[in-house]
C-alpha cells in the first residue's frame, strides 16, 4: 500500500470517529433500548452497502475504498459499544430490552446494507450506466 492509501485511510478513520462521536456524545434512549449506538450502526451499514454497489460499478480505486469502507465506516459503526450496552442491559436483568437490542441493531444494520445496496444499484442504472 502506497502512502496516499494510508493518508486516506487515516482521514476517513478521523472522519468517522469525529462524526461517531458527534452522534453518541448525549446519550438518547427510546422507551429504555439506547438509540444512539442503533443509529450509528444503521447509518455505517447503509453508507457501505451503498458504497460497495457503487465501488463496483464506477471501478474505483482501492484508496477509495479504504478511505470509505475501512476507515470512514470502520471507525463509525461500533461492535463494541453495542456489545457492552447489550452487556448491560443483560446485567441490569431487563431481557426484553436486551433482545430488542440485539434484534433492532443487526436488523436495522442488514436492512441498511440492502437498502444502500438497492440505492447504489438505482444510481448505478439511471445515472451511470
Amino acid at each position: 500500500m502506497k502512502w496516499i492509501g494510508f493518508a486516506l485511510l487515516a482521514l476517513g478513520a478521523v472522519a468517522g470517529a469525529f462524526l461517531r462521536y458527534k452522534m453518541v456524545e448525549s446519550p438518547a434512549t427510546l422507551y429504555g433500548l439506547p438509540v444512539n449506538v442503533l443509529a450509528v450502526n444503521a447509518v455505517g451499514s447503509f453508507i457501505l452497502g451503498l458504497f460497495s454497489v457503487l465501488s463496483l460499478g464506477l471501478n474505483l480505486n482501492q484508496e477509495y475504498a479504504l478511505f470509505a469502507a475501512v476507515g470512514f465506516c470502520g471507525s463509525f459503526t461500533t461492535m463494541s459499544s453495542f456489545a457492552l450496552e447489550t452487556t448491560n442491559l443483560l446485567e441490569s436483568n431487563q431481557y426484553v430490552l436486551m433482545a430488542l437490542n440485539i434484534l433492532a441493531n443487526v436488523g436495522l444494520s442488514l436492512g441498511a446494507v440492502i437498502g444502500g445496496r438497492a440505492l447504489g444499484n438505482v444510481l448505478m442504472e439511471r445515472f451511470i450506466s
